[in-house]
């Protein structure tokens, strides 16, 4: 995304304007093209010009991360509010959430991992990231309120097994493939083997 040096740019508009290129720059060439030197210089201002928004590639990377959390969180709500889900499945929305976006954007979800380039004190992304979390800490205790380890135990697994999984399909280390017993799709059947796992059937 390239945005004309002739354009010129209101107040209130510029703000989005430096997002929006950082996103592209972050999907097109990975989380090291985004800086604001390139950023600036992609929308066509000063290298000083964002610092209004933007006082530095941290507090550009943290804004990213925060909205792409955001959109995540929305994901969930919507599929979460479908009422003749069960409650394995429910417990199932939010790694399957986080495993779909991890594959249809892979440099955003390296991004969202990177506490050297990330703000995590920051109080809005404690708010969205808590939010995630102890709503799959809640949908698990609803499963499997007899299970034999407390809930953040499990969501803490359940969350390493997406995560690693995601983390070798990026690397190129597992290949998308399908389960040769089930039909399924590979991330689709390791969360089913989780699932059964859990329910010892």
């Amino acid at each position: 995304m390239a945005i004309s040096k002739d354009k010129p740019f209101h107040h209130r508009n510029l703000k989005e304007a430096l997002h929006d290129t950082a996103l592209s720059l972050l999907d097109a060439n990975g989380i090291s093209a985004v800086t604001i030197r390139a950023v600036a210089r992609e929308v066509g201002v000063s290298h000083a010009a964002p610092v209004n928004h933007y006082k530095d590639r941290q507090s550009l990377l943290t804004t990213i991360a925060i909205q792409q959390f955001q959109s995540i969180l929305v994901d969930i709500e919507k599929q979460l509010g479908n009422s003749g889900l069960s409650n394995a499945e429910r417990v199932e929305v939010i790694p399957n959430a986080m495993l779909s976006y991890g594959l249809k954007h892979p440099n955003r979800y390296q991004l969202l991992w990177r506490r050297d380039l990330i703000d995590y004190d920051d109080p809005s992304i404690i708010k969205v990231t808590d939010r995630i979390y102890d709503w799959l800490c809640e949908e698990i205790q609803q499963a499997i309120p007899e299970s034999a380890f407390d809930r953040d135990t499990v969501a803490i697994a359940l969350w390493s097994v997406v995560h690693g999984y995601l983390d070798m399909r990026q690397n190129g280390m597992f290949l998308e493939k399908s389960d040769t017993v089930n039909g399924l799709p590979r991330q689709r059947a390791v969360l089913d083997l989780f699932r059964a796992m859990l329910s010892g059937s």
